[in-house]
């Protein structure tokens, strides 16, 4: 008995699809044995457009992987082994209780740790795991191994001002694709794009180091080294004053800080920037006469650029060129950023949220939590971890000082996923999580103007429980009252979503996203602050001296959405090299290597790609840990300093030398 079921995806990326799910009920439907047997595009959302990616259209090998965890289990050999014993949930659940408030009574709250990171999980189902963590008084983990500093600079120049509609390239004259690569990571927007170029004549310009599938389509490719397009933005910024070509009018109306950025951009000329970034003068000339001759102009800008040392500045930079150019107020201008904040949806502090204790919550980052871990001068110290969301070890900076905190046997560590990933490995109790097929939620989008409703369409696979019904059970477990940690999905989805109504439905009317016209900068005045970026001011560019001469990117793989499906596909673990740079270390095609720093050494085989330009070299993200010989990604390579802007991580920043191994 075949059936056709509605839902949506809310994993880690911008399209956010709808999703029609075929099940197998079974002879008899009651017998609760529905099965999926294909996942494709669903209906009542314009941008999936009848299609989805592959990775989705194969999550099922997810829900049924042998990895799957269908009971909770506890640690029965040394950490990193993966040796475990299957228990019942309330042995779990009263061994986890015991150990929370014993080192409550020991050490006080702030030494249980929750790493949460609900990137791919349904858009209320941390509610109630925060609102435990903050009523019991846990240290904080910051979320800021992604999204943070881009974050963070566009709500500094333009507060809460809402993305323009990625649909609304189809009135772009030009677009600007900036640290993306959406044929990977926004796999919808692409054919807008493709289509705009061949039915408007859009000009289509490619800022990024690689030659991606998309920048061998462009119009125009601008390979900026690594950490460096800040140095770009200002550039051009510059050229625009030179060329007297400043929207005076629309800056006067509505930016403030503009001669204190152009100040910044002074000493960026055209010589001194082709010098940093490696782009000739007359591809930035190019990129600046288009610019100025366009009259509507998006730019998307991706995460990519966040991702070093000068992230923040080179954000703000960026998000700065549409504004100095006048290019808003029309439809298919302006900037494509996170649409977040569109979707009515909060999870509600209220009072009963308070912390039982006055202490300061004591916060971590994401990006220096291995030497977090490993710090034994913590007042107090970390004795339990829980982790929610995350396989940080494999998708963390510091691979090693990660992995080595994880081994401490005086950590007590819990982990609620639903595979067994890299962490687990070296957790003390792994607790079944649901995937998005079994939970009724919502699902909102980072890149459209949609809401959907999340609905199960299989029963629960083994005896996994979703995040909210986890936390709340370690709230009895605690002793809090069950009436306000009630895991109903009804009730918590009635908590989060306001403006009542339909839960699947468009946010907004066609035609009334266009910035500056339908939606403006959430400061006094509706204006842009141009020198307004916390502790930096202006944007700036810090150049990064290393002894190791090849930059190594680790963008996303088209097989993973970070680790996630690395269960059943691994990614290639190769390091991709341009042959100029692999030969002169003689070095050949498909050849044993070791890629090396001061962090750590990999060892996995060289491919050549002539997309690549020299002095950069790539790796993939997502990769676990049994992908590699030594047990060791990219990640290891990767430092945990951080950007200047929210303490972004600074993945891009990794410099390696590559031998023969």
């Amino acid at each position: 008995m075949i059936e056709e079921r509605t839902t949506a995806c809310p994993l880690d990326c911008p399209d956010a699809c709808s999703l029609s799910v075929t099940v197998d009920v079974g002879e008899l439907a009651e017998t609760n044995t529905a099965r999926i047997v294909a996942i494709d595009a669903g209906p009542g959302h314009e941008l999936t457009d009848g299609w989805i990616c592959q990775k989705v259209k194969h999550h099922d090998r997810r829900v049924y992987a042998p990895e799957r965890v269908m009971t909770p289990l506890v640690r029965t050999g040394l950490k990193g082994a993966g040796e475990f014993r299957s228990a019942s949930w309330s042995e779990a659940l009263e061994l986890v209780g015991r150990q929370l408030r014993a080192t409550v009574d020991q050490h006080g709250a702030q030494a249980i740790v929750p790493y949460l990171y609900g990137s791919s999980a349904p858009t209320t189902q941390q509610m109630l795991g925060r609102r435990l963590w903050r009523r019991v008084g846990a240290s904080v983990v910051d979320p800021t191994i992604c999204a943070a500093t881009h974050a963070v600079a566009y709500a500094s120049l333009f507060g809460s001002m809402l993305s323009s509609d990625p649909s609304d390239v189809a009135f772009s004259d030009v677009v600007v694709v900036w640290g993306a690569n959406p044929t990977v990571a926004n796999v919808h927007f692409a054919p807008l794009v493709t289509r705009a170029h061949r039915d408007r004549g859009t000009t289509v310009i490619v800022v990024d180091p690689r030659r991606t599938a998309m920048a061998k389509r462009a119009d125009q490719h601008l390979a900026v080294k690594p950490g460096t397009d800040v140095v770009l933005a200002l550039a051009v910024a510059r050229e625009l004053r030179e060329r007297d070509a400043l929207a005076t009018e629309f800056l006067a109306d509505h930016a403030e800080g503009v001669a204190e950025f152009l100040a910044a951009a002074e000493s960026y000329t055209l010589e001194t920037a082709a010098s940093i970034t490696g782009i000739s003068i007359e591809a930035i000339n190019n990129f600046v006469t288009t610019l100025v001759n366009a009259r509507t102009v998006l730019y998307r800008v991706g995460w990519g650029i966040e991702r070093n040392r000068n992230g923040g500045s080179a954000c703000a930079a960026v998000f700065a060129l549409p504004v100095l150019a006048g290019h808003f107020g029309r439809r298919g201008s302006g900037i494509v950023s996170s649409l977040s904040e569109a979707a009515p949806v909060a999870i509600p502090w209220t009072e009963n949220d308070r912390r039982r204790h006055a202490v300061k919550p004591r916060h971590f980052n994401m990006n220096t939590f291995g030497a977090s871990l490993c710090d034994t001068t913590l007042d107090p110290p970390i004795k339990v971890l829980f982790v929610q969301g995350s396989n940080l070890a494999a998708t963390s900076p510091d691979q090693v000082g990660v992995l080595r905190g994880l081994q401490r046997d005086d950590l007590f560590t819990v982990v609620h996923d639903q595979v067994l990933t890299d962490t687990t490995r070296y957790a003390d109790v792994v607790l079944p999580a649901t995937t998005h097929f079994e939970t009724h939620d919502v699902a909102t989008s980072y890149g459209s103007f949609m809401l959907q409703e999340i609905t199960p369409v299989i029963q629960r696979v083994g005896e996994s429980r979703s995040d909210n019904e986890v936390s709340s059970l370690l709230a009895m477990e605690l002793g809090e009252p069950r009436e306000e940690f009630d895991p109903e999905p009804s009730a918590v989805i009635a908590a989060s979503v306001h403006d009542g109504g339909l839960l699947t439905r468009t946010l907004r009317a066609e035609g009334t996203s266009v910035q500056f016209v339908d939606t403006f900068p959430s400061y006094p005045g509706g204006k842009v602050r141009l020198a307004q970026l916390p502790d930096i001011g202006v944007p700036r560019f810090v150049p990064l001296e290393s002894k190791y001469p090849l930059v190594l990117l680790t963008p996303a793989s088209p097989k993973t959405i970070n680790s996630m499906f690395g269960e059943f596909q691994d990614v290639d673990p190769a390091i991709r090299m341009h042959p100029e740079d692999a030969v002169a270390r003689g070095l050949s095609d498909a050849q044993r290597v070791c890629v090396m720093n001061d962090l750590a050494s990999v060892a996995t085989t060289v491919r050549f790609d002539s997309d690549l330009q020299m002095g950069v070299a790539v790796m993939p993200k997502g990769a676990w840990c049994r992908s590699y010989e030594g047990g060791l990604t990219a990640n290891a390579l990767v430092p945990d300093t951080l950007s200047d802007l929210a303490g972004g991580a600074c993945f891009n920043d990794a410099r390696v030398e590559v031998e023969s191994a």
